[in-house]
């Protein structure tokens, strides 16, 4: 009876709890989203002005959410690579996908170089129609696909413009398993894989190209873009659980996430012009990028395995770069 009362309790504390933190946020969000979309005029007329100050307000939303992450909540954040990021770099950006919370490791980087508010999400071409949301996501430039390719060319060429035309700061970021990773999808990557002779890493999808391959033979030509950034994201549960990342409620709801996870991004920076010039080669160099990152996840999960800590200094043994 006591475990009950208790354990209700601490629900009921939770749910007041992540309600006392997060509807000023929501809030927050949905002034932001009205705002972005009154900016969706003025980007036809005045589209430098429109992304500048979509950038600023997209910016003051996320910080916020991150402050909850990381100060209210305590989450830790093992970040690694970042000293090879030079301030305020314009970049393309992949990574593996785990969780919903994923962004919010790639926030922390884009927050400690700079780029907060000039970060650019691949995201699903169905908001476009979500009164405010999609209007804002919009009005900042944010890629709005369906996975088709032949379907999105025009929306990418939008996208494409600003940052070659315009010169706007960025990082375009996209996950490029194109889905979260799940037994049932690994294992249907395996079997995919092995049916068409393609390398699979571990820990990991295999990654889609032609949205890469658009990305690099486009943007190498803007004379700001100088980089891609490989990221790779992992996840410690109770200090023995690989790949158990925590929910979003639980992101906004849990104190001390610190003590229930581990959060760990690394990052590998490469420079555009060393990139091969060929599509076929692009999609080989992704395919390695991918090896290297099973190995770096492995290395990880072995760490839990003999309960070593996680730290910025995990190397990948791999030859493939």
């Amino acid at each position: 009876m006591t475990t009950t009362l208790f354990a209700t309790l601490w629900t009921l504390f939770l749910a007041v709890r992540c309600a006392l933190f997060t509807l000023p946020w929501l809030l927050h969000l949905l002034v932001s989203d009205i705002l972005l979309s009154c900016l969706l005029p003025v980007s036809a007329v005045a589209p430098h002005l429109a992304y500048n100050l979509s950038s600023t307000v997209a910016e003051s939303v996320w910080h916020a959410i991150q402050l909850i992450f990381t100060r209210l909540n305590r989450a830790k954040i093992v970040v690694s690579g970042i000293d090879a990021l030079p301030p305020r770099e314009s970049a393309i950006v992949v990574s593996n996908h785990l969780e919903w919370c994923d962004f919010y490791l790639i926030q922390e980087l884009a927050l400690r170089r700079g780029m907060l508010g000039k970060c650019r999400y691949f995201a699903k071409s169905q908001l476009k129609w979500v009164p405010f949301l999609g209007w804002g996501l919009w009005a900042m430039g944010m890629p709005l696909v369906t996975r088709k390719w032949t379907q999105d060319q025009r929306e990418m060429d939008r996208v494409f413009n600003g940052i070659l035309q315009r010169r706007w700061p960025v990082w375009l970021i996209s996950y490029s398993e194109a889905t979260r990773i799940t037994t049932a999808r690994r294992e249907a990557a395996e079997r995919w894989c092995k049916a068409n002779d393609k390398p699979l890493g571990k820990h990991v999808l295999y990654p889609r190209t032609k949205g890469f391959i658009a990305c690099v033979q486009q943007l190498r030509q803007a004379s700001h873009v100088n980089a891609v950034y490989d990221v790779t994201l992992a996840y410690a549960k109770d200090g023995r659980v690989f790949q158990a990342p925590p929910t979003f409620a639980q992101t906004l709801s849990q104190p001390h996430l610190d003590r229930s996870w581990t959060f760990y991004v690394h990052v590998d920076r490469y420079e555009l012009d060393v990139l091969p010039s060929e599509d076929d080669q692009l999609a080989q160099w992704l395919e390695r990028r991918w090896l290297s990152k099973g190995e770096r996840l492995e290395q990880l999960n072995q760490r839990l395995v003999k309960k070593e800590p996680w730290h910025g200094d995990i190397v990948s043994t791999s030859k493939l770069e």
